[in-house]
């Protein structure tokens, strides 16, 4: 199989595509990205090393693509992927990497007669109505209460048929618009495609911020002693996310790539999953213990703008379709997140 990764030199992209290298025998592999988020030119090394070929290339561009062979399947990382994107400054960025980019991304495999994996996101489901679920707070994190009989929600998290009215992000809803796309795309020209409606992702190689890899800039900080704030929820930290490390949403697309035909269509929620799931407050704790530093972590009480409470995602159907469930826990994530910053401390001392 011949497989192009957009945003091929993000912490995702290149990470799977290293990986579909080394476990899939004779799968060639190409890297598509326009190195826009800093960090992602140093993964051009491994690239190399790993004898994966890359092209400059912009999503938002479609003569970019016309430098891009014959190919099988694409697995679409490319995205803006912060839930801040357009909040305090113009949308447009967001908008046409994410809405447009997709666009272009579907003529390419339509034109190649192509499959395509699509990395969608969690945050396509609405904000207001996952924060007014019943929540109480015990004294490390907030906790789901009983949800009996509420649509997509159940104590295992949060299922693919959760309702989706309502605001979501700017972000969000450039992800579910693009799922949409690709559904047509599907039915209008029989491309075969799977989308995976991730959770958060982290491992080594992921370049953290505040608004996008929060595991990873929670570990760099730990290490490097800079500061940590809780934002938002009376400023305790006990907001709570589940952590899918990169390597095991690795394991599920090779799975998937060997299983398109079957599945084509279907629409998947992929995360870390209830046995996973961590509030920051606790993530604190891990992160001391695994690298042995304790830096203050600032309180902030104001809500920002596109924040939620709690997120757990529901894997019943990845793992009931696939047999795939995730292997590794978060202290596991973070433990190789700081081996990583230990041996790359001089490469990421500035990008922290």
């Amino acid at each position: 199989m011949r497989v192009l990764i957009t945003g091929g030199a993000g912490f995702v992209g290149s990470t799977l595509a290293i990986f579909l290298k080394k476990h899939v025998p004779g799968t060639t592999v190409i890297c598509f990205d326009n190195l826009k988020r800093r960090g992602s030119e140093l993964n051009l090394t491994r690239l190399k090393e790993a004898g994966i070929p890359f092209i400059h290339g912009d999503v938002r561009s479609p003569e970019d693509f016309e430098a891009v062979p014959a190919f099988d399947l694409m697995i679409e990382c490319s995205a803006e992927p912060s839930v801040l994107a357009g909040v305090d400054s113009s949308p447009a960025y967001v908008l046409n990497t994410n809405l447009l980019g997709t666009i272009n991304c579907l003529e390419t495999v339509r034109k190649n007669q192509a499959a395509i994996i699509f990395l969608s996101t969690s945050r396509v489901y609405p904000i207001r109505p996952i924060n007014a679920l019943p929540f109480f707070e015990e004294a490390t994190r907030f906790t789901l209460g009983d949800v009996k009989g509420t649509p997509g929600v159940s104590s295992r998290g949060i299922a693919e048929d959760f309702p989706l009215p309502g605001p979501r992000s700017i972000y969000g809803v450039t992800k579910l618009c693009s799922e949409y796309l690709i559904q047509e795309y599907c039915a209008s020209y029989g491309i075969h495609a799977i989308i995976n409606r991730c959770g958060l992702i982290s491992g080594p190689w992921q370049m953290g911020k505040v608004d996008q890899g929060v595991v990873m800039l929670w570990a760099a900080c730990h290490r490097f002693k800079k500061d940590l704030a809780y934002i938002g929820y009376n400023g305790t930290g006990k907001q709570v996310r589940d952590v899918l490390h990169i390597d095991d949403l690795s394991d599920l697309v090779v799975m998937q790539m060997q299983r398109l035909d079957e599945f084509s269509g279907e629409i998947f929620n992929v995360g870390g999953g209830l046995h996973n799931s961590i509030s920051l407050k606790e993530m604190t704790e891990i992160c001391r213990e695994v690298t042995g530093e304790t830096i203050p972590v600032r309180s902030v009480p104001e809500i920002r703008p596109n924040d939620l409470i709690w997120y757990v995602t529901d894997n019943s159907k990845v793992s009931r379709t696939f047999g795939w469930t995730p292997k590794r826990s978060v202290k596991e994530t973070i433990t190789d997140i700081t081996r990583w910053i230990d041996s790359s401390s001089s490469m990421l001392a500035n990008l922290i």
